[in-house]
């Protein structure tokens, strides 16, 4: 990981910290101990837009997307049971909580949306598949109370504010109503247009470059493991 993005990981990690939706969300997600769990996306970039916009925490924020990575049973009933156990679990919200096992993506989402994905090692390899770049952002709170932070493309286009394609995938008309709305709500954003499919794709940091841990947290206020 270069110095310059090793900075964009620790001012994630201390905006993700000073939020407290976002901690008592985190908290709660980490005792459920899902395999893999990463709170994603949307509530995280738009968190960091928002500071930097000075708009008002939540600004925005529709949702919640909390994934994980459980190979072991790959039926629905099983992601329910989950999905059974953490809504109450997780209290009260600003926004509904989605829940998704990434090992069974690729059984579901062709019928849904009318294209194939591949069966995924892992959850964080997820984030790669989504539709910008600035959307493929993760964090864990770990049991040591550490923020891991996962961006496999990185976060230059988080912090410059650039709303840029991942062209890795075809979801041009994805992209395009994803962008409207965003453009709308911070349009100091710099939206990059669906270059079509001859684009080169953006090349994905390997694994380790991807992630971080803020190695000496401040103490959580929210944090119940101490």
């Amino acid at each position: 990981m270069s110095a310059e993005e090793a900075v964009y990981h620790r001012r994630l990690a201390a905006i993700v910290r000073a939020d407290p939706d976002l901690m008592r969300l985190l908290i709660a997600a980490r005792g459920l101990a899902l395999p893999q769990w990463r709170l994603v996306a949307g509530c995280l970039y738009q968190t960091v837009w928002n500071v930097l916009t000075g708009r008002p925490r939540g600004h925005g924020i529709r949702d919640y997307d909390l994934i994980y990575f459980d190979a072991a049973d790959l039926s629905w009933e099983a992601e329910d049971a989950v999905l059974r156990r953490a809504v109450p679990a997780l209290g009260p919200c600003a926004g509904p909580v989605e829940i998704r096992n990434q090992a069974r993506v690729h059984l579901w989402f062709e019928a849904r949306f009318g294209s194939p994905y591949p069966p995924l090692p892992s959850a964080d390899a997820a984030l790669s598949r989504y539709a910008a770049v600035v959307h493929a952002v993760g964090a864990r709170l770990e049991p040591d109370d550490t923020l891991s932070i996962a961006a496999p493309f990185g976060l230059a286009d988080l912090f410059g504010l650039v709303l840029r394609p991942n062209p890795a995938i075809a979801n041009g008309p994805t992209y395009a109503a994803k962008a409207e709305r965003v453009r709308a709500l911070w349009p100091e954003l710099t939206v990059v247009p669906w270059a079509g499919a001859g684009q080169a794709p953006v090349k994905c940091a390997d694994d380790t470059a991807a992630v971080s841990t803020d190695l000496s947290p401040a103490p959580s206020p929210f944090s119940t493991s101490r």
